[in-house]
């Protein structure tokens, strides 16, 4: 590893690693994602669900090509007037044109004659672009003659499909600009120069976009597109783990360019120093990730590879591409806050060193209030409710959702999405008849047919996907399956919706202890104790289940969201777990380096000393990036992002500055069990001795790269550039 070490920071060869990072950048870009642009979000239910087996079996029918809009004619909850019924009836014969059949079947009118429908045939239509055309077509049509206060709303499966497509139009390029900008404020702030936030902004800047293209290649060999939710979610990640990968390999920079008056040696120490700590956290994460893999759910699958191909990239540049970028200038590349050889540090005088010490005295009653804070933001967990219907999505209510509340007040609230029964013809009249007794049913119509298979029609009483429309679809399950050659499938949107929630919760309950497992056998490994991994891994959990109480209480309380979508608690989980993890990783193993010399008080006081400021800074700077997931207006993404957020600031705040630290004081030794650490006593390095001495004792490899002409250029506080 010296040998890679060198080759990175040596002046011969940093250059060498920027080039083949900037040729194999180039030649990636180049190629493309080969990714569909305005790829929606799909269900991705396995082939074995029964709505997935419906859909499947209704490609078979006449009008498996299709969809259907619904429009939806409203006087403000007045009632229609008699040239209002004419308007509506003319309207829909304009939109004959647009028909996949030629024809628009007449308005349907509601008893209370406050509202109608006029239900479009349509030919389906694979790209989001086309979809919204013709979207803007329908309603410029309809609404072109229709008398004053009279107005017609776009709804149904094409009304959804256009709504969403429209909320991640542009997602990508939103997400990418307030994050860089999120990243840029934050590193501005926390190194204080004009010109060094430059350097791993544009690093990891890099390698997000490349992530968002390589990971694309990966899932596609696994035949998983990549949809904008997805992309989302993988560029905040990329951008959060990058920065903060990139803010501990230069706070160690920081520290060695104190004790080394060569900076290409001293970044090649602060690799040394970093760099296992920074792998370990980045594996860790890569490892929870990949526990996705065995999801039933196509979306989980598809977020698990291309995060964890995501992570890998940022690791690589944070290790490799950020160091040569930044030993290519020289100390004054800190300005005006330059560390210059020969001085110390003030970690050891600081605020950090003074929490440490304060902790160490009474280690008990600091974790003692720490578990009461913990605890009590975790009492909203019991009161969760778990499930968004499609309707409750959006943080801001489209045209289409507008719509199908009108449809459910005015009409059998199930009119809007009909559950569709796929049976064998010689049963359909059966089937039907059995339909219509199933308590929740309001309405059966048999459909479409082949000589083998026909589709009935059942609307049901209740809303779409609320408790009510799956009970029916549930009993309606029942009912049919009784009935022997039938082979009846139950599909449609609440069949659709009630498996996916079935596939979350089996995702949820079989890759949540899968995460827990690999993590504690990385913490294993790493710090070769048994004793540390747990109690790390107890407040962890600890930290996750505050965040979701907590974010609860705001989602109820401040933003008025329902309920939890149904894979938020998943998503949450994996991402809060593998963080927060990385934070105690980067304490904890710089805790074990420091007592070796130190023992373990002295060790974590060092330790928190030495990573409290930086550690702070990155869990901000995450926690800001997961934030900004809420600039899109759908409700999944902001509370991803709200939890996270919450989470990574208890771990960095709470969990990681007091609670783990007060752990160790109150263990010691026993901490670190069943391995021991024995201080050696070791010399300490110091810059204090002859500048000569100091060269000649840790002359590197590539001494012959800073002759003595240098040495006044590295203590410059102007940044100078190697030719």
């Amino acid at each position: 590893m010296s040998r890679l070490r060198t080759f990175i920071t040596a002046r011969r060869t940093s250059w060498i690693v920027l080039v083949a990072a900037f040729l194999a950048a180039g030649a990636i870009f180049a190629a493309g994602s080969g990714n569909e642009e305005g790829a929606l979000p799909g269900v991705g239910l396995p082939e074995s669900a029964e709505s997935a087996q419906a859909a499947a079996a209704a490609e078979d029918l006449p009008g498996a090509d299709s969809t259907v809009a619904l429009l939806v004619f409203t006087r403000d909850g007045d009632a229609l007037t008699d040239g209002d019924t004419a308007a509506i009836t003319e309207a829909a014969g304009t939109l004959s044109d647009l028909s996949a059949e030629g024809f628009v079947p007449p308005p349907t009118f509601s008893d209370d004659g406050t509202t109608a429908i006029v239900t479009v045939p349509l030919d389906s239509l694979s790209e989001a672009g086309e979809q919204a055309e013709r979207a803007d077509e329908i309603r410029e049509e309809v609404n072109a003659d229709l008398p004053s206060g009279l107005t017609a709303l776009l709804s149904g499966p094409e009304g959804f499909a256009v709504d969403i497509a429209a909320v991640f139009e542009g997602a990508d390029f939103t997400l990418l600009i307030t994050t860089v900008i999120v990243v840029a404020v934050l590193l501005l702030v926390t190194y204080r120069s004009p010109w060094l936030w430059l350097v791993p902004l544009i690093v990891v800047g890099t390698a997000d976009g490349l992530a968002g293209i390589v990971a694309a290649r990966v899932a596609a060999l696994a035949g998983i597109p990549l949809d904008a939710s997805v992309t989302g979610i993988l560029s905040v990640l990329v951008f959060g783990a990058g920065t903060n990968y990139a803010l501990l390999l230069i706070a160690r920079y920081r520290d060695e360019l104190r004790l080394e008056e060569d900076r290409r040696e001293a970044m090649s120490r602060a690799l040394r120093g970093a760099g296992p700590a920074i792998i370990a956290s980045g594996s860790t994460v890569v490892l929870a990730l990949l526990t996705l893999v065995f999801a039933e759910l196509q979306g989980n699958r598809a977020l698990g590879i291309a995060c964890a191909t995501g992570v890998v990239i940022a690791m690589i540049f944070a290790l490799v591409v950020l160091p040569a970028a930044l030993v290519l200038f020289g100390r004054g590349l800190f300005w005006p806050y330059i560390p210059k050889f020969g001085t110390e540090g003030s970690a050891e005088r600081g605020v950090w060193h003074k929490l440490g010490v304060l902790v160490s005295k009474k280690p008990v009653a600091v974790a003692i209030l720490g578990a009461i804070v913990l605890g009590a933001l975790s009492l909203g967990v019991p009161q969760i409710k778990i499930g968004l219907s499609q309707t409750e999505s959006f943080t801001q209510v489209p045209e289409a959702v507008q719509g199908q509340e009108l449809i459910a007040d005015a009409f059998p609230a199930g009119s809007g999405s009909p559950a569709s029964v796929i049976v064998n013809s010689d049963y359909a009249a059966e089937a039907a008849q059995a339909a219509e007794g199933v308590e929740g049913v309001d309405a059966v119509s048999i459909g479409e047919s082949t000589s083998t298979i026909t589709q009935i029609s059942v609307v049901l009483d209740d809303a779409a996907e609320t408790e009510g429309s799956f009970a029916a679809i549930e009993a309606l399950r029942a009912e049919l399956s009784s009935i022997d050659g039938a082979d009846a499938l139950v599909g449609g949107l609440d069949a659709q919706a009630l498996d996916v929630q079935r596939a979350q919760q089996h995702d949820q309950d079989l890759v949540i202890p899968l995460i827990l497992g690999l993590v504690f056998i990385v913490l294993v490994l790493l710090l070769r104790s048994l004793v540390a991994p747990i109690l790390l891994l107890l407040t962890v959990l600890a930290s996750f289940f505050a965040s979701l109480g907590a974010s609860w209480l705001l989602f109820q309380s401040v933003f008025g969201f329902p309920a939890i979508d149904t894979n938020v608690v998943l998503f949450s989980f994996l991402f809060l777990v593998a963080l927060g993890v990385d934070y105690n990783i980067f304490l904890v193993t710089r805790a074990r380096e420091e007592a070796v010399e130190h023992g373990t008080r002295q060790g974590m006081i060092r330790a928190l000393s030495s990573t409290g400021g930086v550690i702070t800074s990155a869990g901000i700077l995450l926690a800001a990036v997961f934030a900004v997931l809420g600039v899109l207006p759908l409700i999944t993404l902001t509370q991803i992002g709200i939890i996270v957020c919450i989470g990574v600031l208890l771990d960095t705040l709470l969990v990681r500055t007091v609670i783990v630290p007060s752990l160790a004081f109150m263990l010691g030794e026993k901490f670190w069990w069943p391995g021991r650490v024995i201080s050696v006593g070791a010399e300490v390095r110091t810059p204090k001795r002859g500048a000569a001495e100091h060269v000649r004792e840790h002359a590197p490899a590539h001494a012959e790269d800073h002759a003595p002409k240098h040495a006044e250029d590295e203590r410059s506080p102007k940044h100078s550039i190697d030719a």
